[in-house]
């Protein structure tokens, strides 16, 4: 046998044997589309080893977690060559094509799938029946982008009519409220210009439109206010509701509240006339009562209804106006409270119902308290309070009275006025009537006592009695080792609470709320927020704009009420940081699951912050700043100090004439926080900043010549150099320009206004947020529609910058610091409960923790699963709390029995966060055999690995475990991705036996050929 035979023998050795290995079923997508295309010419490549089935299939997975797979074309397989075979892809017309009626609409589609296999029994999905498969993933089409179909076929005339009868039987008119409830909670009202803006919308239905544009000019409708009044209006006149046009005109209605306590009504006509009139009655304070101003043509009527225990008193007035009214409820937008132009009635709001198109069918003498006032018991806590403070004025008097007798004994007084004055003073050996207390009100009746001698008989504030319970309950509570405490502690800060200090009603109500050491009571948790609230309490603000952002514990979600309070505190924010002081600190977000943060946090005595002290003094301009700002803002755990601050800005504008010292330096000289006011040298800092290119320093310079020299020429130039260098300070100063008309040459313009405050608020600035949240939520007629949901997030954002916040999680923290875990808890869950996403995080974490089992298990269970629910659905949630969620899930401890899918939901979404764990949870359920959904693999880009084997997804979750940028997770999900490997290795043992033997077989012809060529040329050589 020659050479050349030799090898041709060995080449179809080689080929049977592989064919005998691999054997011959085949499929490939040869040209897939990359969309869901209507009438695409596909080319299929198919084989089989048996006769078979070829079959062509479309699985799409939709929103609502339902996965359908769609039969698109099948045919047989002859056993033989490798065939190419052409067909039409027939997409389902709702896949492909818009809803036109004959189309059917359809869900929203995630992902689209084609899939290609050869099946041998039957037509399932099991893997005994497909021998070979192939898949494509095709991007769905939003739904206005596809094609309309071109119908070829006239559809006859009786199936027209019954497409159309099955629409018009599934359509249903949609239902629209006459009744339009502005408000159905209670809103606190601080007396400030901050309310809640409503507009309303032209109807839909064509009849109920038409009805509402010609009673434009003939109103007949009815506006229904509950108000609770704590105090009389501070100005002339104070918001009840009013109705803003869109040329910020006061028009129909306009209800105020005079000083005096009546009511000041002012209405409009159509040739701009308008008319105002006072109601006879007042308003009384301290009680629930129901304002309704009816409008029927030119007759406007005025009653109230107060409600005070069992007792109603009822009062109504009417009046006839010379002109005609005009009220369009589309134009404009609707306040209740304060606003831009008006400040608002301190006190609080009940629901506030607007009967747009008709009058209310019960009058007025039926009147009933609304349950949401019921169930808050405003009243009943006020009358509590009210007999308190009587017992206590009772007891000051009383002691006031010892004291200044005590006083008046050790004075030298002759015989005669002792002889006088004998019988009268009182045995010390008994106690007075009014001295007995019952036993939870002693301590307050102790700190009275204990005032009155201190004052030597001098009158004692009731407030100073209150700010001594809530300091005693902060030193019982620092002490507790557990919630065990919290019960009998709790009635102090009722009381301290009812002597009117906010701080003690804030910390009540997140005890109720929580039920940490308590009963839950959300109704009583509710009232004392309330409260706290209607005092300008800042966390208090803050908590209540959770709830009603978030619509918890059982309050109504709705945004325009909590813009009411976001905006109050964030305005706070924005004067707090400009009046620095030792009671805020900078607010900082610090997980405790992060070790490398908490490794940073130092104080005064710390040998981080020493050493930082030791480089700023080696002339270290970096460590210089980082001094002072830690002084200046109490960042890291050092306590605020602005002197030291100002004294470090000093020495790196001066010696180390670092450019962000001086800034610094300017500005506090500027302004004169923590050192003397001094412009001209403050200037002349700014100056050396700004040419050695520091950008705040432009800004600074032009506020400069805005404020002081009244250039409005020199600082716009400024302004637009450092706008165009990306400065946030720049694009506010900018805006405010523009608005106010003060732009040189320029008239005023709110829309130029309101880019530039959206491009400052996008860089970071709290008072560009302010501006472009307060455009949000009122819009700007012609240019911005409303945004309320927007408007709210960039308030809450603002607001959640403020000090006082910065102090809480600030206590909070060191108390860990400490080992305190008790404290850290309760300090943590105030802000928590005031919706800041890294306390909610750490509260979960505490609970989790539970170190030194100082909860109670089933509480802590329960806070944590609580805690970490709303920290994932907050706006930058922490990885971890998804993982933590998802395990819960997993282990049946969130509903009572497991749910795959949501710890799968938690899983993905750490995992898109490129979080480690993520990605190797995900495997380890897949390896219990969970089928991961199609639209979590569609989201984390593996979507063509939903038809594949098992082995393939877990290869592809451990991959990108391991290649994620986390080093300790490196050698874990390597050791996962190895196991995998090795359980397909294993699984497909008797493939690689056949494999080895067939190379051996091929092999060994091979290697014998050339060894014996080798020995031949040899021997030729050696002959």
């Amino acid at each position: 046998m020659d050479f050349h035979s030799l090898y041709k023998y060995v080449c179809h050795l080689f080929c049977l044997s592989v064919q005998i290995v691999w054997g011959l079923d085949e499929v490939t997508l040869l040209n897939p589309p990359e969309e869901a295309l209507p009438d695409h010419r596909l080319k299929i490549l198919y084989s089989c080893d048996e006769p078979a089935t070829v079959q062509l299939d479309c699985i799409v997975s939709f929103d609502t977690g339902i996965i359908s797979t769609h039969l698109l074309r099948q045919w047989s397989c002859v056993p033989g060559d490798p065939k190419i075979r052409t067909v039409e892809l027939n997409l389902p017309d709702w896949l492909v094509y818009q809803a036109d009626g004959i189309v059917p609409d359809s869900h929203w589609v995630l992902s689209c799938i084609l899939r290609a296999s050869v099946r041998y029994s039957g037509f399932d999905d099991t893997e005994g029946s497909i021998a070979a498969q192939d898949v494509a993933t095709l991007q769905p089409k939003p739904f206005f982008s596809r094609p309309v179909k071109q119908h070829q076929l006239c559809t006859a005339w009786s199936t027209q009519m019954l497409q159309l009868t099955q629409q018009f039987l599934k359509k249903q008119c949609p239902l629209e409220q006459e009744t339009v409830h502005l408000l159905t909670s209670i809103y606190a009202s601080t007396g400030e210009s901050f309310g809640i803006t409503k507009t309303l919308d032209p109807y839909s239905s064509v009849l109920l439109e038409y009805l509402r544009v010609k009673a434009i000019s003939f109103p007949w409708c009815l506006f229904s206010i509950w108000i609770f009044v704590t105090r009389r209006c501070q100005e002339s006149m104070c918001g009840v509701l009013h109705h803003i046009d869109s040329n910020k005109n006061f028009v129909t209605p306009a209800v105020f509240l005079t000083n005096s306590g009546q009511l000041h009504i002012q209405m409009n006509g159509e040739a701009e006339e308008s008319s105002a009139f006072l109601s006879p009655f007042k308003v009384p304070l301290s009680e629930w009562c129901q304002l309704s101003v009816m409008l029927h043509g030119r007759t406007v009527t005025v009653s109230m209804v107060c409600i005070d225990k069992e007792q109603r008193t009822v009062q109504s007035t009417e009046y006839l106006l010379r002109h005609s009214l005009r009220l369009d409820d589309t134009q404009g937008y609707f306040v209740i409270g304060g606003g831009k132009y008006i400040r608002g009635v301190e006190g609080y709001f009940g629901p506030v119902v607007y009967y747009r198109n008709r009058i209310s069918p019960h009058s007025m003498s039926e009147a009933v308290i609304p349950d949401v006032i019921k169930n808050v018991n405003l009243t009943g806590w006020l009358q509590t309070c009210q007999e308190f403070h009587l017992e206590l004025i009772v007891k000051i008097s009383g002691y006031s009275l010892k004291a200044e007798q005590r006083a008046e004994s050790e004075t030298c007084f002759d015989a005669l006025y002792k002889w006088i004055i004998k019988d009268k003073l009182p045995s010390n050996s008994q106690c007075e009537q009014w001295e007995a207390t019952v036993p939870h009100r002693r301590q307050a009746a102790k700190l009275s006592k204990l005032f009155a001698f201190k004052h030597g008989g001098k009158r004692v504030n009731l407030s100073a009695v209150g700010r001594a319970l809530y300091s005693l309950s902060l030193h019982k509570l620092g002490r507790a080792s557990s919630t065990g405490m919290v019960s009998r502690i709790l009635p102090l800060l009722l009381q301290a609470g009812c002597l009117a200090d906010n701080r003690a009603l804030r910390m009540s109500s997140v005890l109720y709320s929580t039920g940490l050491g308590v009963k839950k009571q959300p109704s009583k948790a509710w009232l004392l927020a309330l409260l706290a609230a209607q005092k300008d309490d800042r966390l208090a603000l803050l908590h209540l704009g959770h709830l009603h952002h978030h619509g918890i514990q059982g309050l109504p979600a709705d945004p325009d009420l909590a813009y009411a309070y976001y905006a109050n505190i964030a305005k706070q924010t924005t004067l707090d940081r400009q009046s620095p002081s030792a009671e805020q600190t900078f607010v900082e977000a610090v997980y405790l699951n992060n070790d490398e943060v908490l490794n940073l946090q130092t104080n005064e005595d710390h040998h981080i912050f020493q050493w930082l002290k030791l480089q700023a003094r080696r002339g270290a301009a970096e460590a210089e700043q980082t001094v002072a700002r830690m002084l200046f803002w109490g960042q890291q755990g050092v306590s605020p100090n602005i002197q030291e601050a100002v004294r470090h800005y000093e020495r790196g504008a001066v010696q180390w004439e670092d450019p962000v010292s001086m800034y610094d330096y300017g500005i506090v000289l500027l302004q004169g926080h923590g050192v003397e006011k001094d412009v001209p040298k403050a200037v002349t800092f700014l100056k050396k900043a700004m040419d050695k290119g520091f950008v705040p320093a432009i800004n600074a310079l032009a506020w400069y010549y805005e404020q002081f020299e009244q250039d409005y020429k020199q600082a716009v130039q400024l302004w637009e150099q450092a706008d165009l260098l990306e400065s946030p300070d720049a694009a506010l100063n900018l805006g405010v320009v523009y608005s106010q008309g003060l732009y040189p040459g320029k008239a005023a313009d709110q829309y130029m206004a309101y880019k530039y405050y959206l491009k400052s608020a996008e860089r970071g600035n709290i008072r560009g947020a302010l501006h472009l949240a307060d455009i949000w939520t009122t819009g700007l007629p012609g240019y911005i529609n409303r945004h309320p949901s927007d408007a709210v997030l960039w308030v809450k954002w603002a607001a959640e910058h403020n000090g006082y916040l910065g102090s809480v999680l600030r206590k909070g923290l060191d108390s860990y610091l400490r080992s305190d875990m008790f404290s850290s808890l309760l300090y943590f869950m105030m802000a928590a409960e005031a919706g800041y996403a890294a306390a909610q995080f750490n509260v979960a974490y505490l609970c989790e923790q539970n170190t030194g089992s100082f909860l109670d298990p089933a509480f802590a269970s329960q806070c944590m699963r609580r805690y970490y629910n709303l920290t994932i659905h907050s706006q930058n949630p922490d990885t971890y709390a998804f993982i933590r969620m998802g395990d819960l899930l997993y282990e049946g401890l969130v509903d009572g029995q497991k749910d795959l899918f949501s710890a799968a939901e938690m899983y993905k979404l750490a995992a898109l966060r490129n979080d480690p764990q993520g990605w190797y949870n995900l495997g380890l359920l897949a390896e219990e055999g969970y089928k991961l959904p199609l639209s979590a693999l569609t989201e984390l880009g593996l979507s063509e690995l939903y038809l594949a084997e098992n082995s393939s997804v877990l290869s592809a979750l451990y991959k990108r475990c391991r290649d994620s940028e986390d080093a300790d997770s490196y050698l874990p999900c390597s050791l996962a991705l190895f196991n995998v490997y090795l359980q397909s290795f294993q699984k497909h043992y008797s493939a690689t036996i056949k494999l080895s033997t067939a190379v051996a077989v091929v092999a060994a012809p091979t290697i014998f050929l050339i060894i014996f060529g080798v020995l031949r040329r040899r021997a030729l050589s050696l002959s």
